[in-house]
Formats: C-alpha cells, structure tokens, sequence
C-alpha cells in the first residue's frame, strides 16, 4: 500500500500535489461547454477521461467540466456572448466575421485543441469528383446550415482561386441520413470532420475521400475560446481546467481503450444501447482512427506546447476568412489580430510531468 509521501511524490509528478491542500476546501469551478457534437460520447474523452477520479486531472484543482449541448456553432457563439457558457469552439470563418461585426463579442481563443486539420471532403466511390476543384457548381452536403462545412467549403475553393456562386449547400445531418444523402446522389460531396464521416461509413459503407487544399492541411481545425471578461477574472481556474483537458487529451491519445471506459464510467448514459460494449468499442477505434492522431501536435510543428497558438496562423485564418466571407477589409475591421487570441496560459497549461500521464495511460487498469 502506498503510503502519504508515496501519494504526494505520484501527484507532484503529474503537477497536483501543490494545489491539493488549498483546493480541497474550497468549491470546485464547474465551467459549462458548449458542446455543438449535440451529443457527448466517448469520442470526446480527449476531455472528459479526466473527469474520472481514478484520474482525477479536474477536481483536485478546484475546477470541472459540464457539457452543454449546442446545435450549431452559431447558437454556441450567441451563447458565449449572453454568458450562458464558460468557453466553446471557436470556428475562424464564423467567428471573426461576427466579431468584426459585433464588437462587443469580445471572445478569445485561449486553447488549440485540434492543432492537425481534420476536415475531409467525401464523395461516393464513383463520383467523378477527383479533387477539391470539382466541388465549384456542385451540391455540397453538410450536416446543417449553421455547419462549419459551408466555411472549409468556401475556403477549398478560395484557395484555388474558385468561387462558390454556383455551389448549393444542403442540410443532410449525420450517419445513416448523410451516408443516404451522398449515395442517392441528393448532394455530390460532403465537407464534414474525420469522425462525422467515419459514423457515415460505419452505417453506409466506404466512402471516397478527396484531398483537402494544401495551405489549409496546415491549419488546425479546434480551438477553444472564452469571453474577455472570464480570462482576466478567472485566469487560474482557466489554467486548471485546460492542463485537465491536456492531461486527458495525453492519457487518451496513449490508450484509447483507458480513455473510453473513463468515459463511460463518468457518463453512463453514454454506454452502448442495442449492441455489446466490445461492438462499440470496434466502432469507436474506427471513429477515432485519424482524430487521435489529431489531437496530436504534428512532429514538424516549432511549438509542442499544447494548447498553443501563432500569429501566423490567425492571420492565415484572417486572410482565408476574408476571402471567404468577401469582405477583403475584415482585417482592418477586426484590428490587431493579437487580440483574437493567447497564448498567456499555455506555459501555465504545460507545466506537468507529460511522460508521467503516457506512463499512467500506460500501465493504467480498470
């Protein structure tokens, strides 16, 4: 049996054992996520293993997650705006046109959660869609109108010195109706994220998937922002509640299997209906094939802090933004686009032993 010092040398490993004294008594920050996947399963336990106490990455810092679902990035950014959230997705092609137009949407990207690019373009195996070029004129499914698909569509095409005036974008939500949509030939492609189109495949069968544009492949696809306000008023409880998003994105991404039973474990009602636990577990290593990989920092990347941002790549979003949106003054109109994001939290985000949570996924047993 470990003994006291034992325990405390384990958790100042990990960078817990200096708060745990001051945190235990006092109440834990529960900050509310807009969650626009509308539902929380075990695809998002790069988040939420961590909530388990056999882990423990949240609450022995005085902070928690709840997930709030959302049905569109919009309804997510109007709800960061009235406070009913604490942080959510930012999406760059919506975002920075509604700040530019509402200043007082005074939000801040403070975490890039998804540092890779994980949109895809998918079509079914005999379209004659070979390249993101063939999308111009063509009807492009997404999942609904407020759907980031509309953005990385426009943005594809920009890059290419294409527009999109003759594109028709259709409502076609997710799995089974998606993959039907795509096969009868109601759109001819669908611009989505990896694991969107993974769950078409799982139900419809093997999809095609068409090479996304070069400048974009280098972007990440998540970041995570925050009201103004919050940062300055709640900056420590904000650097708690990302290195726990950190800790469980590591643990997650170094056993997959651990994160997803953690996953369960926190919220049950998410466990598998209609089929046994070994069939989802199957279904979700399929799903989660690319975006574990995802969560990842690409090994060319100059910066393997996680969580953290550039200038270059915001002004590479603001440009491609501006194209998209065909306002070519959205820059001037945004400002200095230093205060689009942060990266004064990330140095305070790192700051843990990263070898022991990989060590801990490791070994770890239910």
């Amino acid at each position: 049996m470990l003994n006291r010092r034992q325990i405390g040398q384990a958790l100042g490993a990990l960078g817990l054992a200096a708060s745990l004294p001051s945190r235990a008594l006092q109440q834990i920050r529960v900050m509310k996520l807009a969650n626009t996947a509308v539902v929380n399963d075990p695809q998002q336990c790069f988040c939420t293993s961590g909530q388990d106490p056999r882990l423990n990455f949240y609450r022995s810092h005085g902070v928690d997650l709840e997930y709030v679902n959302m049905s569109s990035i919009v309804q997510a950014m109007q709800s960061l705006r009235a406070g009913q959230v604490d942080f959510g997705p930012a999406v760059p092609g919506l975002l920075l046109p509604a700040m530019a137009k509402d200043p007082a949407m005074d939000l801040v990207s403070v975490y890039e959660w998804l540092p890779r690019n994980a949109d895809v373009i998918v079509v079914k195996p005999g379209s004659p869609i070979k390249s993101a070029a063939d999308l111009a004129g063509r009807k492009i499914g997404v999942r609904n109108q407020g759907d980031p698909g509309i953005v990385i569509t426009k943005t594809v095409l920009a890059e290419l010195g294409l527009k999109d005036e003759g594109v028709e974008y259709i409502g076609i939500g997710d799995g089974a109706l998606a993959g039907s949509a795509i096969d009868t030939g109601r759109v001819d492609a669908m611009v989505t994220y990896d694991t969107a189109a993974a769950r078409i495949e799982l139900v419809s069968g093997p999809l095609r998937y068409v090479p996304i544009t070069p400048k974009l492949a280098q972007l990440g696809s998540g970041w995570l922002c925050v009201p103004r306000k919050l940062l300055k008023e709640e900056r420590g409880s904000l650097v708690a509640l990302f290195q726990g998003l950190a800790k469980s994105t590591l643990f997650s991404n170094a056993n997959l299997d651990a994160g997803i039973d953690l996953h369960w474990a926190v919220y049950p009602e998410s466990r598998p209906k209609g089929r046994t636990e070994a069939e989802a577990r199957k279904e979700l290593a399929f799903i989660l094939k690319d975006r574990k990989n995802n969560w990842m920092r690409r090994p060319d990347d100059p910066d393997q802090r996680m969580g953290a941002m550039s200038l270059a790549g915001w002004q590479t979003n603001i440009a491609m933004t501006a194209e998209t949106s065909k306002n070519p003054r959205l820059g001037a109109e945004l400002g200095d686009p230093n205060r689009l994001f942060t990266n004064e939290l990330i140095d305070d985000i790192n700051a843990f032993d990263k070898q022991a949570v990989v060590r801990m996924a490791r070994e770890f047993k239910l």
